[in-house]
């Protein structure tokens, strides 16, 4: 017997998301000192260890433990989700990539009490961040390229 899969798009980049930032993540821990950066295109691009209490641009870091909850919930949701709606292919590859970048934030605020940061764009001066931020990132253009498709056969 197969047993039929909802929404495989879904999966597969909720999975994907969480697991490149994982070891992502995994390496820079290993093998970097934190605080320690190394330009790779110096000046523009840095790959750099830092941790994060807080969200993005460490905006609430004494927010006392909450915002683990809040990933928590956010997974949950995005589950459900998937589990019950029939989701188009964009909503399916957004969905998952905002459910691989939650779980992964999500994962280290659990686990470590801080998210690891990597990613140091210098050239704009952009606050340290991590693949996580940008599988969500991802998920939401996609969820408004979703929203103008969807709009466009309606209007």
């Amino acid at each position: 017997m197969r047993i039929r899969h909802k929404n495989k798009g879904f999966w597969f980049a909720g999975v994907l998301s969480f697991a490149i930032d994982q070891v992502t993540k995994f390496l820079v821990v290993q093998f970097f000192s934190l605080g320690q950066s190394i330009p790779l295109l110096p000046g523009v691009f840095h790959l750099t260890y830092v941790t994060n209490k807080g969200a993005a641009f460490s905006l609430f870091s004494n927010s006392g433990g909450w915002l683990k909850w809040i990933s928590l919930g956010v997974s949950l949701g995005l589950v459900v989700l998937a589990l019950r709606a029939n989701l188009s292919r964009w909503e399916r590859v957004g969905y998952g990539c905002i459910l691989g970048g939650a779980l992964g934030n999500g994962v280290d605020r659990f686990v470590k009490g801080e998210v690891v940061d990597l990613l140091d764009f210098r050239l704009i001066h952009f606050p340290v961040f991590n693949l996580a931020d940008v599988a969500i990132n991802i998920g939401i253009g996609c969820l408004l390229i979703a929203a103008f498709r969807e709009g466009r056969r309606n209007g």
